[in-house]
């Protein structure tokens, strides 16, 4: 009787970055790119920006084929759809096209949070994984002075005599800080006599979710960083004006906080594909994309740029068409949904205990939330999608054939991609699927809304075109919040929804397709600098807390300096 061999545990994240090869970058920019090495500010040797210089003499040059990755509902069990947009770039990449990868940096919130790392995973990752995850070329740590810059120049205006008559009451701008800490969501500063400042009520936003990164991330020039910074509205005077940065002479030394970090970063995967890494907002609480300075540079430069919009296709692509593609004249060529298996399955009321084993009824009962993001991007948005099958080990042929033929019953192409345990070879079938749908018809983009719609229609028309709400109720405060934004003259702005990104509704235990259900809008935000208005959902917080067992208490470092526990 012979023993079954013992099986080789697949290899950690942390472990296949670490034993990866990583070109150097300027061999790297200059080879697969044809970017020179004086237009590159290096990092070390894996990474480094692309000067502003540079990125502008691209701009006349011909434009590659944009792909946007989103995907259905996320699941606890995860999704990997920055996983499949690095498989699906080293994909294009094997089939000889001309690829680059853009996405968004990671926040350390959710590393040392609940969700951990966001380079990718397995065989498709951007490296160095590490430094990704973490301090980077110091993007959010600028962001974060340059947001509290702001707030340091505005209390100490009230300070010093307060010229401009501001009421301390009316004050929006909140600090900031690339960590999850629920104690600082509302706090009371100025306290402790008259030489600490005026005492009023004050809080902290998490980085990603600050109108300075939304701002970044939209602007298309050092110029027009600064005028943006200084359309930010910070509060209202006690007759009822709104106060600017520009008012407190803020802009300047903002923008000046910010120059380096508005150039894109360069690195690569795991199979040496170019990778843009810029910028940051979350898709639940911002917008949810990297910045249009690197998907514009990327696609410069690129026959392909793959990009990701965050979370699923109701909060991210939406955001990507009403507000990335609105305010910057991108259009994506194809969109890629990603779906796996184990998501089907708990959409189909699956216990997360109980994903891996095989059951095609509650697979075909979950198709109904892969089905609605499909709708969505080919009849609201009037793009034309692919769906990922991001298969793991657990899932069995049975269960994929089902996806792909489910989704082919709905007149939408389905490949099984493998990129997490074979790297670029894993999405070649996606990849060439992609581009044969491209070939095959340009998508026609539509926006959910037009601009001269009043907010809160705005906000409706996303909740029952998108998310299948029955309509929208606004509390007092935000009903008034937007009048006075109205009244400002911002009401041709689009809007941004913050919302769980755990279901259509503003429920996150709402699984599948729900219907029927009302959105309630608690608060509304302005963000003039960055060119849209907030409207904040049901429990939904811009300032997250750690879990009960946070990512932090197994992340460690020896003593030679290698990094442990990261994912």
């Amino acid at each position: 009787m012979t023993s079954e061999p013992e099986r080789t545990p697949f290899p950690t994240d942390i472990e296949i970055a670490e034993a990866a090869e990583i070109l150097p970058i300027a061999e790297l920019a200059r080879d697969r790119l044809g970017i020179p090495a004086d237009a590159l500010v290096p990092y070390g040797h894996t990474k480094a920006k692309v000067s502003l210089p540079f990125v502008a003499s691209l701009a006349d040059r011909p434009q590659g084929r944009l792909v946007l990755v989103t995907a259905m509902s996320p699941t606890p069990a995860g999704e990997g759809k920055t996983t499949t947009s690095v498989g699906l770039a080293d994909g294009l990449s094997r089939l000889g096209e001309r690829t680059v990868v853009a996405l968004r940096e990671p926040s350390m919130g959710p590393v040392f949070g609940i969700k951990g790392g966001a380079a990718g995973g397995g065989y498709a990752q951007v490296v160095p994984m590490t430094d990704i995850n973490l301090h980077f070329t110091g993007d959010f740590a600028a962001i974060a002075a340059a947001n509290n810059l702001l707030s340091a120049l505005l209390d100490n205006h009230l300070h010093h005599g307060n010229a401009l008559d501001i009421d301390p009451r009316t004050v929006t701008w909140k600090r900031v800080l690339d960590l999850n800490d629920r104690a600082l969501r509302e706090i009371v500063i100025g306290l402790g006599g008259t030489s600490n400042g005026v005492p009023r009520e004050d809080g902290f936003d998490i980085v990603v979710a600050s109108e300075v990164m939304a701002i970044l991330c939209l602007a298309t020039s050092l110029a027009d960083l600064k005028r943006r910074l200084g359309d930010v509205v910070v509060a209202h005077t006690r007759a009822g004006a709104p106060v600017t940065a520009r008012d407190l002479g803020a802009e300047g030394s903002m923008t000046v906080l910010l120059r380096d970090a508005l150039a894109p970063n360069l690195v690569q995967t795991l199979e040496h594909t170019p990778a843009f890494v810029h910028g940051g907002p979350f898709a639940n609480i911002a917008h949810g994309a990297n910045s249009v300075m690197a998907t514009r540079a990327a696609l410069g430069l690129a026959d392909w740029v793959v990009t990701e919009a965050g979370f699923g296709a109701d909060l991210g692509a939406e955001k990507f068409v009403d507000i990335t593609c609105r305010l910057s004249g991108l259009r994506p060529d194809v969109v890629v949904v990603v779906a796996t298996v184990r998501a089907l399955k708990y959409h189909g009321g699956v216990a997360v205990a109980d994903l891996a084993v095989e059951d095609l009824g509650a697979l075909e009962k979950g198709m109904a939330n892969l089905r609605r993001h499909l709708h969505n991007v080919r009849d609201v948005f009037g793009l034309t999608p692919v769906v990922a099958v991001n298969r793991f080990p657990s899932d069995t042929d049975a269960e994929v054939d089902a996806v792909v033929r489910l989704s082919g019953d709905e007149g939408v192409a389905a490949y099984a991609a493998t990129h997490v345990v074979d790297g670029g070879a894993g999405a070649e079938a996606l990849a060439r699927g992609v581009v044969e749908t491209v070939a095959a018809g340009t998508s026609e983009m539509t926006f959910v809304y037009p601009d001269d719609l009043p907010l809160a229609d705005k906000v409706e028309a996303v909740a029952t075109a998108v998310y299948g709400a029955d309509g929208v109720t606004f509390a007092p405060a935000a009903r008034k919040a937007l009048a006075r934004i109205e009244a400002e003259g911002h009401g041709r702005l689009p809007v941004c929804i913050a919302k769980t990104q755990s279901s259509f509704s503003t429920d996150p235990t709402l699984r599948g397709a729900p219907e029927g259900h009302t959105v309630d809008v608690r608060e509304v935000r302005l963000s003039a600098g960055a060119g849209f208005v907030v409207a904040i959902t049901g429990s939904v917080l811009t300032m997250p807390g750690l879990p009960k067992e946070p990512a932090a208490g197994h992340i460690d470092v020896d003593d030679d300096g290698r990094i442990l526990g990261l994912s």
